[in-house]
């Protein structure tokens, strides 16, 4: 006799797209980001004069600053709008991000695909807030825990699974960088498709007024954070924390 768990979410059209778009997301980052680190580390890829060093911690700090500037604008739009529209708009975003890459690949530019790797950051930065508030929209009360770890679970797999990837694909040379580019790009098609599939995540505050000025927004909400609760300060500088610690390793 079956148990139900948590697994069997994967098999409902509520809960698969979401997972198989963030899955999918998730391992395009770090495909893309380490074939660019592997460029620069082996390759002798470089851009301005600098140094190898210098570039990969440049690298780690420039996907990484999109999500301080940009994770509370991006909680606002996914409380303004359908989370599922917004999914389709992020992940058409990758494709187009993708493609200036591909031009970054063939011509051995650092330049374009250190900005292509600033946009990977800000795609990933306005998709965080969504795939979470909108699990309580998609899942029953009874189900939130086993689909957030899923999700958490699927998020770390692909990240594993796309630095091995990236690494791997990138040193099949002398055609290393077409197949990086058709693998970055299959992914972001891939990824579309899958958030297309996802259901209708109507919006929960919409006549929210959106703060578009992000460095006015920040320290009110880290405000909000001190007045509200201490858990989540801990969150937000263990997150800051391990920001400065992919800048110096």
């Amino acid at each position: 006799m079956h148990k139900p768990n948590q697994f069997d979410l994967m098999g409902q059209k509520r809960f698969l797209p979401l997972f198989l778009t963030q899955f999918t997301g998730a391992f395009n980052d770090n495909l893309f980001k380490n074939a660019f680190l592997v460029l620069i580390a082996f390759y002798g890829l470089s851009t301005a004069g600098l140094n190898s060093a210098v570039l990969i911690n440049m690298a780690a700090g420039i996907f990484i600053l999109p999500f301080f500037l940009f994770s509370t604008l991006a909680g606002q739009l996914a409380e303004k709008y359908d989370k599922a529209l917004l999914a389709r708009w992020i992940k058409g975003l990758e494709i187009i991000i993708m493609l200036l890459a591909g031009l970054g690949f063939i011509w051995h530019n650092a330049a374009i695909l250190m900005c292509c790797l600033f946009l990977m950051g800000v795609h990933s930065a306005f998709f965080g807030p969504l795939k979470y508030s909108v699990l309580p929209q998609y899942l029953k009360s009874n189900e939130i825990l086993g689909g957030n770890g899923l999700i958490e679970m699927g998020t770390f797999v692909a990240i594993l699974l796309g630095q091995i990837a990236g690494t791997l694909i990138i040193q099949q040379q002398p055609y290393g960088e077409i197949y990086i580019i058709i693998a970055c790009l299959g992914f972001a098609i891939i990824g579309y498709f899958c958030s297309r599939a996802m259901p209708a995540a109507p919006p929960t505050a919409p006549n929210l007024k959106i703060g578009w000025n992000v460095f006015a927004e920040r320290p009110q909400k880290f405000c909000l954070i001190l007045e509200r609760t201490k858990p989540y300060l801990i969150a937000y500088l263990v997150f800051l924390g391990s920001g400065f610690l992919d800048l110096f390793t």
